[in-house]
């Protein structure tokens, strides 16, 4: 069942049974009222009938001992007036003796073949004085006045009932607008939906609607500049080991073996870049990274420097390492900081060791580990493209992918890295990751990624 008719089965039954027990309750007190003035008018014409009898002459009271007194009949009532010892002195119709004898005081109801009469019995002196209605005049009496009432109701309930309608089908209006908006749309159409006009009700779920709409185009973004990366990166290593194996297919003793050599080294270059390009991809993605182990800081640094391209006495370690846990997986954190040590010992100076320090914030929110090596740094041009992909200085060396991730990994877990010429000489990485005041746990999904730069 759609909205539109939910609303208007749940609000249009409601409204009618609302205005149903209104209108019974209405009918139920106005009838009660009905009967009670219907009753109080049969009494007070007793009674008026007693004051008019007990003020005839004489003259009149002598004659009534001979001949009942005909009283003008009023319209709807029947009357009838007797004497202490039940004679007739007066009445107003002359077939109704069993209607309308003495009976007891007050309000009763007597049968008359199929006809019911509403009877009142009033004594004043020596005076007895009987009234009667009849039933169906006042059943049809009521009735009428029941139409009258009721009219108005159902105008009013019917009037209710079409507003109603009109109402709801305005009001949801926007959603059917934005149902055909969106049916309309070219399936590769990622624009913003329009809230122009929209009410403030929608307008939440539009606003998340065009959020979902942004996280799928940067989605798709990342998956086309993936597969634009992957596919300009590994043409070039691609072409050159096929060239070489050529080479070596048609070469023979030392001509074929180094050919086979620099065919080897392509493709250890082109695993290489498959393993930075899959690192960078989930990294930009959605994948958990756990591995449940603490990012205890004293552990990254041991593992970062033992898993980069350092050899003895290539990278001088910290002298002294905070203890302390980062909000960052283990592997994520090792990965930056191995990157980083890769690029200074693939940029800096070579007779000179990379210098790590770690030091924490003063207060006590984040954790900076910076590289220092004493190479002849990068121009200002160069300082600003150091995060891009592919970028390198030397055409000849790393796949120019390794400070892409360090960016992507302090990006997504509230870091950041910054970069800088030493004025007393050298470049200096600095790494900064928030710390956790205790260690949290991660799960992983994500094996460790091997290469630098």
């Amino acid at each position: 069942m759609s909205l539109r008719a939910r609303l208007l089965l749940t609000l249009g039954v409601s409204l009618a049974l609302l205005w149903g027990v209104a209108a019974a309750w209405l009918l139920s007190d106005l009838e009660k009222k009905f009967v009670e003035t219907l009753d109080q008018r049969l009494a007070q014409s007793a009674r008026m009938v007693a004051g008019l009898v007990l003020q005839l002459p004489e003259d009149v009271w002598e004659q009534s001992q001979t001949r009942s007194l005909s009283i003008p009949p009023i319209e709807g009532l029947a009357c009838q007036v007797h004497s202490p010892r039940g004679d007739i002195i007066a009445r107003t119709h002359a077939n109704m003796d069993t209607i309308l004898a003495p009976g007891e005081r007050g309000h009763a109801y007597r049968q008359e073949g199929d006809t019911t009469w509403r009877v009142f019995t009033y004594e004043r002196g020596d005076l007895v004085i009987t009234t009667a209605d009849r039933m169906d005049e006042r059943d049809m009496l009521l009735s009428d006045v029941f139409r009258v009432a009721v009219v108005p109701f159902v105008v009013a309930l019917t009037g209710s009932l079409i507003a109603l309608w009109v109402v709801v089908w305005r009001g949801l209006a926007p959603l059917s607008r934005l149902r055909e908006s969106l049916a309309s749309r070219h399936p590769e159409a990622l624009a913003p939906v329009s809230t122009y006009g929209v009410p403030k009700e929608i307008k939440p779920l539009i606003d998340t609607l065009n959020g979902l709409l942004v996280r799928i185009q940067q989605t798709i973004v990342r998956e086309q500049r993936f597969t634009n990366d992957a596919a300009h990166e590994l043409r070039t290593p691609l072409t050159a080991i096929k060239t070489h194996l050529q080479v070596a297919q048609r070469a023979e003793g030392d001509v074929a073996k180094e050919a086979l050599r620099c065919a080897e080294a392509g493709v250890v270059r082109l695993a290489h870049t498959l393993d930075q390009l899959l690192t960078l991809a989930r990294v930009e993605g959605r994948m958990r990274f756990d591995d449940g182990e603490p990012s205890q800081v004293a552990e990254i640094v041991e593992f970062a420097i033992a898993d980069s391209v350092a050899t003895a006495g290539q990278c001088q370690p910290p002298a002294h390492v905070p203890h302390v846990c980062v909000a960052m997986p283990r592997e994520l954190a090792i990965t930056a900081l191995r990157n980083l040590l890769d690029n200074a010992l693939h940029h800096g100076a070579d007779d000179l060791p990379v210098v790590l320090t770690v030091q924490p914030s003063p207060d006590q929110r984040h954790v900076t580990f910076t590289v220092h090596d004493q190479g002849s740094g990068v121009d200002d041009a160069t300082l600003k493209q150091l995060t891009q992909r592919f970028w390198r200085v030397s055409k000849q060396q790393g796949s120019g992918l390794g400070l892409a991730i360090v960016a992507a990994i302090v990006e997504r877990f509230g870091g950041w890295v910054s970069f800088e010429n030493v004025e007393s000489g050298g470049f200096s990485a600095h790494l900064s990751i928030p710390i956790l005041p205790d260690p949290i746990l991660f799960t992983s999904s994500l094996p460790t990624p091997t290469g630098g730069d």
